[in-house]
């Protein structure tokens, strides 16, 4: 039987068939506690049934202070937007599969003191850092504290710093010359708030270079379009934009908490989707499968990247003189429904 490094086996899974905690598992491993005879013996007839191996990494983790990572979001409203929920989610999940726990820790505005005291006061282990902006003082604080630290997003121009984002530009413009391809010649991009924009969030800069690069290759017409992360403003910018400019066809967007919102300005419009107008952009699969009808979109691998950045902190933890690493995910477009040929400009008799 392969062991857990090929099929995916974890600290967890041994405690659930030892009848165990994970704690006591880890202590059994590391020998930092006590544990009885009889439990180490249950616990050593399940690793060598699974031929379980602890890595080197996971070695070094089983010495480490705290067993403990930090996550680090700012908040950019008043509450997290689902996209966040969901590498929160994911995070807690793949920090699960390596036994370790998760201090969640806002930053920005008000909540920099919380982000400081979990730098400064040896809290963590180590930190993932989310929703980085161009240029980010959270990222030359961890830096100057020797924190190991990996980013889920990156900031401009840092070659040593460890991260795991998503091709905004590449796959934004992949969106623009799908649209190109079906005839649409006015497009929009529905990109994040004015305030995050503001901000230097990477994301909505590489969307919007990405938008523009590819409008302009291809000789369209582009409007960019700054919008809340909710319903209610996504509805308000699109009944703006058909009022303004009814020429416009087709949208992308990487704003998919704005969606409902979007859906609901078009059925107002009396725009059907696709016949009279095409969305794509990128999102989480849920978001896109919701939509109707279902969105063509890249899908934002949430699980994945959540996992990969694990897997590099528990590196950088173990040794932080690794080279760093950075891996730029460009999923594919998944073509669902939501986009068509470009409907043919009514011509008066």
């Amino acid at each position: 039987m392969s062991g857990p490094q090929g099929s995916g086996m974890n600290i967890g899974e041994i405690a659930r068939r030892a009848g165990v905690s994970r704690s006591t598992v880890s202590y059994a491993l590391s020998g930092k506690r006590q544990v009885s005879d009889a439990t180490r013996r249950r616990i050593q007839d399940v690793i060598d049934e699974l031929g379980y191996r602890p890595n080197a990494s996971a070695r070094a983790l089983a010495e480490g202070r705290t067993r403990t990572i930090g996550l680090v979001i700012p908040p950019a409203s008043k509450r997290l937007t689902h996209m966040q929920l969901d590498f929160v989610g994911s995070v807690v999940e793949a920090a699960a599969q390596v036994d370790l726990d998760v201090l969640l820790s806002p930053s920005g505005g008000d909540h920099d003191r919380s982000f400081e005291r979990l730098v400064s006061e040896s809290r963590v282990d180590g930190v993932l850092l989310m929703e980085i902006r161009i240029e980010d003082a959270r990222v030359d604080r961890l830096r100057d504290a020797r924190m190991p630290f990996v980013g889920i997003g990156h900031p401009a121009n840092d070659p040593q710093m460890c991260w795991v984002d998503i091709d905004y530009a590449g796959l934004i413009g992949h969106c623009v010359r799908h649209l190109a391809d079906l005839g649409h010649r006015s497009i929009a991009l529905l990109n994040r708030s004015p305030e995050l924009v503001a901000t230097g969030y990477g994301p909505s800069h590489r969307a919007r270079a990405g938008f523009v690069r590819a409008v302009e290759e291809h000789g369209l017409k582009g409007v960019e379009l700054l919008c809340g992360d909710d319903a209610r403003s996504g509805q308000e910018c699109i009944a703006e934009l058909l009022a303004n400019d009814p020429g416009i066809t087709a949208l992308a967007t990487v704003n998919e908490a704005a969606l409902p919102g979007v859906q609901r300005a078009l059925d107002q419009a009396g725009r059907s989707v696709p016949r009279d107008f095409s969305i794509t952009g990128i999102v989480a699969s849920h978001w896109a499968e919701d939509f109707r009808p279902a969105l063509t979109a890249a899908d934002v691998p949430t699980a994945d990247m959540a996992t990969q950045a694990m897997s590099l902190l528990v590196e950088r933890i173990s040794d932080p003189t690794a080279p760093a690493q950075h891996l730029l995910m460009s999923p594919p477009i998944t073509l669902r429904h939501s986009t068509a040929a470009a409907p043919v400009p009514h011509r008066e008799p």
